[in-house]
This record gives C-alpha cells, sequence and structure tokens, in this order.
C-alpha cells in the first residue's frame, strides 16, 4: 500500500519536457495531494534524503507523506493520480505493459540530458556556469 497524501514529486525544473509535465499536474492539483519541488533550484539539497542530484536525475522521485518513496514509471504514476488525471496514466499500472514501459522510460532518462534544446515552457534562458548546463527556459 502506498503511503498517504500529500505526495511530493522531485522533478528537474531546467528540463523542457519535466517543465511542461509539471506545469500540467501543478493546474490540476492541490497541495494536500501533490507539492512539487524543483530539484534545481538553489535551495534544494538532496543530502538531506541521502541522495545526490545526479541520483534525482537519473529518474523521477517521489516522496508519500509518510516518508515512503517511488520512483521512474511510479513516480509518474502517482504523481498524475495525485494531481486527479490518473485516468490518463493508467496503462502505466498495467502489468503486461510494465516490462515495455520500463524499458521505454529508462531510454527516456538516458536522453533526457540531450533535449535541453527543446523550448522550455517559461520561455527564458537559465545558464549556470558552464555552457552544457545552459537550458532554454
Amino acid at each position: 500500500m502506498f503511503g498517504p497524501w500529500p505526495l511530493t514529486l522531485y522533478f528537474d525544473g531546467t528540463c523542457p519536457l519535466c517543465a511542461r509535465e509539471v506545469a500540467f499536474l501543478r493546474r490540476r492539483s492541490t497541495a494536500a495531494r501533490l507539492i512539487l519541488i524543483d530539484i534545481d533550484g538553489d535551495d534544494f539539497d538532496p543530502t538531506r534524503f541521502g541522495l545526490t542530484i545526479e541520483q534525482l536525475r537519473s529518474c523521477l522521485h517521489a516522496r508519500f507523506a509518510n516518508g515512503q518513496w517511488v520512483t521512474g514509471l511510479d513516480a509518474t504514476l502517482w504523481s498524475w493520480r495525485a494531481a486527479g488525471v490518473g485516468m490518463w496514466a493508467a496503462p502505466l499500472a498495467w502489468r503486461p505493459l510494465r516490462p515495455l514501459l520500463s524499458v521505454l522510460y529508462r531510454l527516456f532518462c538516458l536522453l533526457r540530458p540531450s533535449l535541453a534544446w527543446l523550448p522550455h515552457p517559461e520561455g527564458r534562458q537559465r545558464c549556470k556556469g558552464e555552457a552544457s548546463k545552459c537550458h532554454i527556459r
């Protein structure tokens, strides 16, 4: 059984696709069910969870109010459920599809850093130091 609400979703705000999904979830959710935390924020410290920023960027992470973590497809599924649009993510829970969807999700995670060239929904540029960390936002 998965923990009580709210679910806290830790997302990479520099990722254009992630930012679009989070904007969609933000419009449909309430803080009582879904809290959205940008792991790229200056005040975010992953070490308080015993994690590194690289671990958090490797796949989507979410944490229920009781401290239970879900990652990857499950983090996506539960964040959509928390926002009240779980019917759109329901196939993520279908056992026959899980192996294929897991492979596709891992592929997305590997390709995600190279998608930074896509337009960011906020429409402004966000650079932190190195040119490789510069993203359209």
